[in-house]
């Protein structure tokens, strides 16, 4: 059993043509068919306005050990 992913095109007469790669020996074969929605039309793009926020460098004195967050108990 072999995956391959490939384009197809629905006709108006709902017949679904694709191309195989080519070393897909002719036969006949059991084919699953997933169809994924039709994309949807993208909106408008939105502007994102952000907040500001006070963007510097961390405490320097703060060392973030373990020790120092979780405490003696290892918590």
């Amino acid at each position: 059993m072999r995956a391959v992913n490939v384009t197809g095109v629905v006709g108006s007469d709902h017949t679904l043509t694709v191309h195989l790669p080519a070393d897909i020996p002719p036969g006949a074969r059991t084919v699953v068919v997933v169809l994924e929605d039709a994309p949807e039309v993208p909106q408008a793009a939105v502007s994102l306005q952000f907040c500001p926020h006070p963007v510097g460098p961390a405490d320097p004195t703060s060392t973030y050990r373990r020790e120092e967050i979780y405490g003696d108990d290892g918590r």
